[in-house]
């Protein structure tokens, strides 16, 4: 059945059209209801030959709108995710998995995906330095103030139940997983370490380690590095993927990324738990990220 919704992106409103997939089929859940954010779009992707008779590990992905269905965003790009996961589940190189695609909040976005205990770390001076950062590039028209923390509390407590009702999952960190990019890196890093007994595994593409668009007098690279040296989950129990381009704004990773890698190794991560690869001339981008998604599913589902 075709569900057609309304919702708000960047002040303007638009009608959320019906993903179109090559692979498998999409169930959108409109407007679904949060006590913690914003109401919005949940898109949940189910493989070909999804039975209630299996039991299915869960990706969950932000920014949802730009998983599936090129001709539906803003840039005519996104990552493909069926195609890919469909593939993969088809060939049998992953567990059988779904994908719940969570639609970002259009001008909210940097406020859900920014780690608010990292940015409570910074003085009073560095906070208005960022907020005003990300109103010169326009990312925001108020005060910054993050509210990730109810952002998780929304997935973690309200929508994975919901998800595990109505789908025929299964429930445990070890075959529950978390992904995104650029700040949905950064938001998907924080949930694996605020919520380590939810999510088993994380991919973060092209981490945007500099969370406003500069890298000179920046605090913000050093206060996420601060917050990971201390909430980094157990590397025994726990995998991590990175990845970045050199292209655009991925060019601003390399040096945030190797510190980023020293401080894993310090946690106690190593190649059985934990990968980071550079792509050479790729870009920041849903075409880029696309192009090698089947490296980080198969990381985070290996069987």
């Amino acid at each position: 059945m075709r569900v057609v919704a309304f919702f708000i992106f960047i002040g303007m409103i638009s009608k959320a059209q019906e993903a179109k997939v090559t692979s498998g089929k999409v169930e959108r859940l409109v407007n679904f209801k949060s006590h913690y954010v914003d109401a919005r779009n949940i898109d949940v992707w189910l493989p070909n030959g999804y039975s209630d008779k299996e039991k299915y590990a869960v990706l969950y992905m932000h920014d949802g709108q730009m998983l599936f269905d090129a001709e539906n965003t803003w840039n005519k790009q996104a990552w493909e995710v069926d195609e890919t996961a469909g593939k993969l589940n088809d060939e049998g190189k992953t567990k059988k998995f779904i994908v719940v695609g969570i639609w970002n909040n259009g001008q909210k976005r940097h406020f859900e995906y920014f780690p608010q205990k990292a940015f409570k770390k910074l003085s009073t001076e560095e906070k208005e330095f960022v907020s005003n950062s990300l109103k010169l590039k326009g990312r925001i028209n108020e005060t910054f103030n993050p509210i990730s923390d109810n952002y998780l509390k929304f997935i973690v407590t309200e929508l994975k139940p919901f998800i595990d009702i109505h789908f025929s999952t299964q429930k445990d960190k070890d075959n529950t997983f978390i992904a995104g990019s650029s700040m949905g890196g950064l938001i998907s890093l924080y949930a694996i370490c605020e919520y380590p007994d939810v999510f088993g595994a994380v991919a973060c593409l092209s981490t945007h380690w500099t969370g406003i668009f500069q890298l000179e007098d920046n605090p913000v690279p050093a206060t996420f590095f601060d917050y990971m040296r201390t909430y980094l989950p157990d590397p025994r129990t726990h995998r991590i993927y990175f990845d970045y381009g050199d292209q655009t704004l991925d060019q601003l990773y390399f040096s945030l990324q190797l510190t980023a890698n020293d401080i894993m190794r310090e946690k106690g991560f190593n190649n059985a738990n934990w990968t980071t690869l550079l792509f050479p001339g790729k870009d920041h981008s849903e075409k880029s990220w696309a192009e090698r998604l089947h490296i980080p599913l198969e990381f985070l589902l290996k069987q």
